[in-house]
């Protein structure tokens, strides 16, 4: 379970007027000095034993009770709720509430609104379920502190993918089980995914990412754990269960061009570092028939397959790419260092934009149909790591590649490096037409 921060309890304790609190239980306060006095509303007090001190924010019955504490303690009695439902109360300035007999040992009624309504269809409340996790994002310097951390916080990214945090604050808002209502709604929502059979919530302690089918309906959800330890033998990527649906990203395909990541997480690691045309696969086996549809619907004639370059990784983009040419996709390998993927090297960098930008420069041209016409428009970076654009010949591929990569032959394209050292290979032979240019260099290296 996500913790609450501690930084956060002590915002409480410390900012939410405890006579204020105590008052509106409905409790009849006098001045004794520096403190306040009243009856005790914990048990029979026939005397004012209840003492309360507004310097310190803080409560203690002198009678039969002895209870005593902060404002979250006061909640927690005088409400009959939970500590983590105590601070929800707190935060949303719901806590006070009139005692009108002896404080409950334990409420069945939520004092806060439910965010999924009880007639909602399917579709609709896990576009609910979605928006109170985004809200909930919102509210927790813990979620927003990782995703700063995962180099994936962009504003744009995180508002238009509505990313989210569950931190099991979902199931204390909702019904309790015991009301029919409740046991209604979350027998449902489980159906859906987002509670286990033993009522917990599935993605608990994770950001979560949604993705929408072409009408716009949730399809499926995404969870990386925020705190995870291999140790502990929980898998850090979760998903709702079945069949993966939906292709996150779908309007990255629209261009002619996309480039496909193993994981959402990577896939946002371009998309927050400037590169929108991304979409991501779920896992190394998790190109769906939906990412097949998608890319006939939307003409993909380009790939930029940028898995993760391990040995499942390095498979799977090698069938990825012998399926997608053979359907006439061109298809190039974006190759990170060993052991890392997009994340990994966005994290490492300075200038993710640049950094990614390089890898995608120098992704290895795997096969397919290269575009013949004489000019095409070609992305170069420059100095400083700005895009600018130009015309380049395109030319036709070379047949002699083995004796330009080991240095032989008479290639007229044979780049060399700012140092004077030649590169392993020109440009021509080691990538498609639309992407001949060795990055940082503002001549595109092509000689």
């Amino acid at each position: 379970m996500a913790r609450i921060a501690d930084e956060e309890v002590e915002r409480l304790k410390r900012e939410v007027p405890l006579e204020a609190l105590v008052a509106a239980s409905g409790v009849e306060l006098r001045k004794a000095g520096a403190d306040l006095v009243g009856r005790c509303p914990f048990h029979d007090d026939r005397e004012p034993s209840l003492v309360v001190s507004p310097g310190k924010n803080l409560w203690h019955c002198l009678g039969a009770c002895q209870a005593g504490g902060s404002v979250i303690d006061w909640v927690m009695r005088s409400q009959g709720v939970s500590f983590r439902h105590a601070v929800e109360l707190l935060r949303e300035g719901r806590a006070g509430a009139q005692l009108l007999g002896p404080a409950p040992a334990r409420s069945t009624v939520r004092r806060l609104p439910s965010p999924i309504e009880s007639d909602a269809g399917d579709a609709e409340a896990l576009a609910q379920v979605v928006g109170f996790y985004h809200a909930t994002l919102l509210s927790s310097p813990a979620a927003l502190g990782y995703l700063r951390s995962r180099r994936v916080d962009d504003p744009e990214a995180v508002e238009a993918f509505r990313l989210g945090h569950a931190d099991r604050t979902l199931s204390y808002r909702l019904p309790t089980k015991e009301r029919k209502e409740g046991a209604e709604l979350r027998g449902r929502l489980g159906r859906l995914g987002i509670f286990r059979a033993s009522g917990h919530e599935h993605f608990n302690g994770c950001v979560v990412v949604p993705v929408w089918d072409s009408t716009g309906s949730v399809v499926g959800l995404y969870g990386r754990k925020l705190d995870w330890d291999p140790r502990t033998g929980q898998p850090a990527h979760l998903y709702l269960p079945g069949a993966h649906r939906g292709v996150w990203n779908d309007q990255a395909l629209s261009g002619g061009e996309v480039i496909v990541c193993e994981s959402l997480i990577d896939a946002l690691s371009f998309f927050c570092a400037g590169f929108h045309n991304v979409t991501a696969a779920y896992g190394t086996g998790g190109f769906t028939d939906e990412h097949r549809a998608a890319f006939e619907h939307h003409r993909v004639q380009r790939c930029l397959i940028a898995y993760d370059h391990d040995d499942a990784g390095d498979a799977a983009a090698e069938r990825l790419a012998a399926e997608l040419m053979g359907n006439g996709v061109e298809c190039l390998r974006v190759v990170f260092p060993w052991g890392a993927d997009a994340n990994d090297v966005a994290v490492s960098s300075e200038d993710a934009h640049r950094e990614l930008g390089r890898y995608l420069a120098e992704a290895r041209w795997t096969g397919g149909a290269p575009a013949t016409v004489p000019d095409v428009q070609q992305k170069v970076f420059g100095g400083f790591g700005a895009p600018r654009w130009r015309a380049v010949r395109a030319g036709p591929f070379f047949s002699s590649r083995a004796a330009c990569l080991a240095g032989r032959g008479r290639c007229p394209r044979r780049a060399r490096r700012r140092d004077g050292r030649p590169s392993l290979a020109c440009p021509s032979h080691t990538q498609s037409p639309h992407a001949r240019f060795v990055a940082g260099e503002p001549d595109g290296g092509l000689g």
